[in-house]
């Protein structure tokens, strides 16, 4: 069994992108800035942000974050989302989701300008992903596939089972893993709430990715020996023994499946930091006025 360590993975990516920005600053060009709009409280969500500031600290870029309460309206969020549009300072902004129930995540993803849209998520930069024309690719697809290359995962020929049909993770990643592309070129099965027999899908796979927010989800049985196995659930679990008072929790019973596994990734530490350092790669091609990272 080998580890799938998103955090080494994405070390290294780090020490290349802060290459790239002193080369940059040298050339006399701007630094990158990212920002990041967070609505409420939510821990997870604040974590998450938190850790993409010090990530852009670490590498040089410029950081803002816009902290509004979870009272806001729609339309004063609205407001300072065109303003951020507006900064030619800022190269790249996400708003960080979920949002609450009263605001409209929709028209809040549809309202960023799709030129700073580092989270990949306007409709504009989908529909260019599903073309394969460049632009902004979600930021957990795009970290998974990088994980897997820069761990030479073969992929070409492979029987991959995605579990969970998301706009974010699962339907994205089942698109680049199926394309002509290094990693790529694989079989692909998008399974769902309503698959039947998952099992005995999971069992033919050579590649599973479990992206459901149901922790545990995936047991030892459902894999076969080999598999290559991609845990994108984050769950928060009470857990009183610990400082914070809680866990994370993958959908992998990683007890049970890490042994049968050729390769797994951990919670924490697998596909989380990929994420932020996609985000990050995305943030420089905005930067440079490209959508292609040389």
């Amino acid at each position: 069994m080998n580890l799938l360590s998103g955090r080494d993975t994405s070390a290294k990516i780090k020490e290349e992108l802060a290459e790239k920005v002193e080369k940059l600053i040298s050339e006399g060009k701007k630094r990158p800035h990212l920002a990041a709009v967070l609505v409420g409280e939510d821990g997870g969500s604040l974590t998450y942000v938190n850790a993409k500031v010090k990530a852009c600290e670490k590498i040089g870029y410029k950081s803002t974050l816009v902290k509004l309460p979870d009272t806001v309206t729609q339309e004063h969020l609205l407001r300072e989302i065109n303003k951020l549009n507006e900064n030619p300072d800022i190269d790249g902004f996400i708003v960080q989701l979920p949002l609450p129930d009263h605001i409209d995540e929709q028209v809040v993803i549809e309202s960023v300008n799709p030129e700073k849209d580092v989270d990949g998520f306007h409709p504009s930069n989908v529909g260019k992903m599903v073309l394969n024309l460049p632009t902004f690719v979600s930021a957990t697809p795009q970290g998974i596939l990088e994980l897997l290359k820069r761990n030479q995962v073969e992929t070409e020929g492979k029987h991959c089972v995605v579990i969970g049909r998301s706009n974010i993770v699962g339907t994205p990643v089942s698109i680049l893993l199926s394309r002509n592309t290094n990693p790529g070129n694989c079989t692909v099965t998008l399974a769902h709430s309503r698959t039947k027999n998952l099992s005995d899908l999971t069992r033919q796979a050579d590649i599973v990715i479990v992206a459901l927010g149901k922790p545990g989800f995936l047991k030892g049985d459902m894999v076969k020996d080999g598999v290559v196995v991609i845990d994108v659930g984050t769950t928060r679990i009470k857990d009183d023994s610990k400082k914070n008072g809680f866990r994370l929790q993958g959908d992998v019973n990683f007890e049970e499946v890490s042994p049968k596994s050729s390769f797994i990734t951990p919670v924490p530490g697998g596909v989380g930091p990929m994420t932020i350092v996609s985000l990050l790669m995305n943030t420089l091609k905005a930067a440079e006025g490209k959508k292609e990272l040389t």
